[in-house]
């Protein structure tokens, strides 16, 4: 019995294929025996720096094999992983490290700075002091004995609606039974490289890192600078034998548009799943048209469970304006679709998808209220205790059963594959000191974020954008501004938000 992501990686990639690379980037590679032993080495660094257990440590250091071997190497001292990303404001990293109260963090020479006036000196810790420590056998037992399925393995942020983020832990017992669906379920063996996209604190980078632990196959961390240039990831595809990819959409759709595709003679690529996004059948059909060998999938998880609930394998012809599906549920796994009624809806009638098994969350860290509105007693059963998330997403049946996807429920939303709060970039707009009033809303139609404000005078776009990009990532910014006189209000004084859809964005 699997009760932890160490019995994971020894059972299987490290005992069958220790020679074999198991990671790589542009700089470094390691083996999966140099996992085993680097991991250790962290793991021992860590435990003689300070006698914990369960306890999140942050991890902010640039995207590349070295992070993925601290994370292991949190995993074996018996500590919570948190990856931080690297080029956020300090302000959401210390309102991150304000939610945690981390006991540590790993960093290295060129990412202190983010962190070494807002975390404590002793408890800051840097990677290069604990690559070439001595592994201490009787701790690192120790630790692995007591180490149990439900433990926590990682926390991930995701925004706040309050403006402050939340960290959604994810513990052993999850990721194993995720992982073992992917290889299941995808055929993903120890032949596959699989071209990571992800950044480490998206979750979709889980499948990527567990995947090889379990299977045996390689990950090839593409550069990051390439995905704005079609040609370029095309180009590092090939000559990386990549085989397998899980990205966002949105990527996917870039390739699509640019017309490559129709020239692209590498065709071993042949496992193509997406997510985090709606995909549009239109750049779907460009794909299938100029791979039609490969396989496709859509998958669907909100960050509150375990990467995903929900996939569809594509299995059938779809028009350019038809919605691809988001499918049935992962093995383990059980998805319902309730009414305002809290009443399973019927086929074609739109309701809230709801999770419900293994998958899900241990909830939000330090964070018990919002943890209980959202973690809820399954209203269909009244007999024992039983959580389910409601995950504010809106869909509903098609005649194949499969699930189609609609919408948010509220006004958390996804963008550019990442899950964003619009209440979090309010707050944001609103720490501007020219702001008097302020509504977010999101374009479903352009993809826009969408900024209305009033104040004063009309405030330059470039003087609002540097503004908060000391508050908020990049990727949060608002695409299209708009500054208003007045902000028009409902009777009872909130924003009128459904007449600046109306007159403004239309959807």
């Amino acid at each position: 019995m699997l009760t932890n992501i160490i019995d994971l990686f020894e059972n299987n990639a490290f005992k069958k294929y220790p020679d074999k690379i198991a990671y790589k980037d542009v700089n470094y590679e390691v083996t999966f025996n140099d996992i085993y032993d680097k991991s250790r080495c962290i793991a021992s660094y860590i435990l003689d720096t300070k006698n914990i257990k369960n306890k999140p440590i942050i991890v902010l250091l640039e995207k590349g094999v070295y992070n993925l071997l601290v994370f292991h190497g949190i995993t074996y001292s018996g500590n919570i992983y948190v990856p931080i990303d690297v080029t956020q404001p300090k302000e959401r990293i210390k309102n991150i490290i304000s939610v945690l109260s981390p006991e540590l963090a790993v960093v290295n020479e060129n990412t202190k700075e983010k962190i070494i006036d807002i975390l404590d000196k002793d408890k800051i810790i840097y990677i290069e002091d604990c690559l070439s420590y001595y592994i201490d056998e009787n701790k690192l037992l120790n630790v692995k004995q007591n180490i149990i399925s439900t433990d926590p393995l990682y926390i991930i942020f995701t925004s706040g609606s309050t403006g402050v983020p939340k960290g959604v832990v994810i513990n052993h017992q999850s990721v194993i039974d995720y992982i073992i669906w992917v290889e299941e379920t995808y055929k993903i063996n120890e032949m596959d490289i699989i071209g990571n996209q992800a950044p480490f604190y998206f979750d979709n980078s889980v499948l990527d890192i567990y995947t090889t632990l379990y299977t045996g196959c390689m990950l090839y961390l593409m550069q990051e600078k390439n995905f704005a240039f079609p040609a370029k990831i095309l180009k590092e595809i090939e000559e990386n034998r990549v085989t397998s990819i899980f990205w966002v959409p949105s990527v996917l759709i870039t390739i699509a548009n640019s017309m490559l595709l129709e020239k692209y003679e590498y065709k071993g690529l042949n496992k193509i799943l997406f997510a985090g996004e709606v995909m549009p059948n239109k750049q779907l059909n460009i794909w299938r048209k100029n791979l039609p060998n490969a396989l496709y999938s859509n998958l669907y998880g909100p960050t509150e469970i375990t990467v995903d609930c929900l996939y569809y394998i594509v299995d059938r012809e779809f028009s350019d304006d038809e919605p691809l599906p988001i499918g049935i549920p992962c093995n383990n796994t059980d998805v319902i679709i309730l009414n305002e009624a809290n009443e399973l809806v019927e086929q074609g009638e739109v309701g809230e998808i709801c999770v419900r098994g293994i998958s899900l969350s241990m909830g939000y860290y330090n964070n018990l209220d919002r943890t209980k509105e959202v973690f809820v007693q399954n209203p269909l059963n009244q007999h024992y205790p039983e959580l389910i998330y409601r995950t504010g997403d809106l869909g509903y049946y098609n005649v194949y059963k499969e699930v189609i996807y609609v919408g948010r429920k509220d006004f958390q939303i996804k963008h550019n594959g990442y899950r964003i709060e619009l209440g979090e970039i309010e707050t944001a707009v609103f720490s501007v000191e020219e702001m008097e009033n302020v509504c977010v809303l999101y374009n479903n139609n352009e993809k826009e974020i969408t900024l209305f404000y009033t104040s004063k005078s009309e405030l330059n776009i470039k003087y609002i954008r540097e503004r908060l990009l000391t508050k908020i990532p990049k990727y949060a910014l608002p695409t299209k501004v708009y500054y208003l006189k007045e902000m028009p209000l409902t009777p009872n004084g909130k924003i009128d938000r459904q007449l600046l859809k109306k007159e403004y964005i239309g959807d």
